[in-house]
């Protein structure tokens, strides 16, 4: 069953089905994604550390996690770090809104590796395009 909220999100940001290269370029996805993973990010440390816990996820780590998974090929070549960062919010923010992955999901997949964190990002992106690679058929 598709999440309501996601349904009603992508719906009041008129979010319509985007090609690899827009979601990676999206400035607009890229910010809302900076809060996104942040968000998740702080939820598997609390849930690690068994307290309340807040953290930023820097943009080296998602960028280092982009280019261990390959979608860095999707970006321009001269694509400094935080752009690339950027992506990597954008893309995973993208995959929620679609429904690719759930939040439960994410949180699940970055609480067993949170103390290494760039591990942790690349294999949520990994499931990530393992997904759109699903839906692609």
């Amino acid at each position: 069953m598709k999440n309501n909220f996601t349904y009603h999100l992508r719906y009041a940001l008129k979010l319509k089905k985007l090609t690899l290269d827009e979601v990676l370029m999206n400035k607009s996805l890229a910010s809302l994604g900076d809060a996104f993973v942040n968000f998740i990010y702080s939820l598997a440390l609390s849930e690690k550390r068994m307290e309340a816990s807040g953290a930023k996820v820097k943009s080296q780590t998602l960028a280092e996690a982009l280019r261990n998974t390959g979608f860095r090929e999707y970006l321009p070549s001269r694509t400094d770090r935080h752009t690339q960062g950027d992506a990597a919010e954008a893309l995973i923010v993208y995959s929620w809104l679609q429904d690719l992955i759930s939040l439960e999901e994410t949180i699940s997949i970055i609480s067993k590796q949170v103390e290494e964190p760039v591990k942790a990002f690349s294999t949520l992106l990994n499931l990530i395009r393992n997904k759109l690679l699903i839906e692609k058929r």
